[in-house]
């Protein structure tokens, strides 16, 4: 299938209150409750994901041989969280491909509007490499989303240490409706390269967020204006995860890592936090 012949991608869903509810309970788990009904800004990259899988599968259908998705990086900007009950429209662009020595690296963009009107309340940049893909023909730009902000200064850096555990790993599958058998099923896992099952690239990020958001923002997560990583190795169960916040003079943009005793698993980590009078405005920066 060709861009030309690719329909633009749009779902429609309603977002309950038990979903956000069990989505960020799952990338907190071992932190506070949260506060009742407030959604995780990760949440918007759960809303994305399914629309994002399925333009990749159109994409690749005519591919020869197998096409494994790498997820490379993601930028989230955010006007606010997403709402208990809201009805949410997902639309995707494919902002560009690029050939690779394994495959095809790619772009997508993904808007959400929501009851508000037709400015989106958030945009999503996916970055991923199609280990595999032979036929795309490449168009475009893959540079991904605006640069990171800038910190002001520096404050004093903060560290937490997790250990994810197979559970832990089901139980954001499940919450976040990612159920790759890489993440809960051991030979699958092996069968991709892997030693173990991994845990989701987003519930790591998801967590360091979460971190962010207790530390710096009181726990309100509609304080965050947007995030943004880097992937560079997967995290398996069982071993110390470390999580490193290192804020700006005034806490407004964070920077965070994720590593392993193996080496960095998340880097080039940002969050962008906005002060509460900001937080009412509901438009993107």
């Amino acid at each position: 299938m060709t861009l030309l012949s690719l329909p633009s991608p749009v779902r429609t869903l309603t977002v309950t209150e038990p979903e956000i509810t069990d989505y960020r309970g799952a990338a907190r788990r071992g932190l506070p409750t949260a506060r009742p009904g407030q959604a995780s800004p990760v949440h918007t990259f759960v809303l994305a994901h399914t629309v994002a899988e399925q333009t990749v599968a159109a994409l690749t259908e005519a591919e020869p041989g197998p096409v494994s998705v790498v997820h490379l990086g993601q930028d989230i900007r955010t006007a606010r969280p997403v709402r208990p009950g809201e009805e949410v429209t997902v639309r995707l662009d494919v902002l560009g491909i690029r050939k690779e020595p394994r495959g095809a690296r790619i772009a997508l963009r993904v808007r959400l509007t929501g009851e508000d009107g037709p400015e989106p309340f958030a945009e999503l940049v996916i970055s991923a490499l199609l280990v595999g893909a032979t036929l795309l023909e490449p168009f475009g730009d893959i540079a991904g989303g605006p640069a990171a902000p800038t910190p002001l200064g520096a404050g004093e850096a903060q560290s937490a240490v997790h250990e994810l555990t197979t559970d832990w790993i089901s139980t954001y599958a499940h919450a976040s409706g990612d159920l790759n058998p890489i993440h809960l099923d051991e030979d699958a896992a092996r069968g991709a390269g892997f030693d173990t099952v991994i845990a989701h690239g987003m519930s790591v990020v998801a967590l360091a967020v979460e971190e962010a958001v207790d530390r710096f923002a009181g726990g309100d997560s509609a304080k965050v204006r947007g995030l943004g990583c880097r992937f560079s190795a997967p995290v398996p169960p069982g071993i110390p995860l470390e999580i490193t916040l290192q804020p700006d003079a005034e806490a407004r943009v964070v920077r965070f890592t994720c590593k392993t005793p193996k080496g960095a698993a998340v880097k080039s980590g940002w969050i962008e936090l906005d002060r509460p009078a900001a937080a009412e405005a509901g438009e993107l920066p």
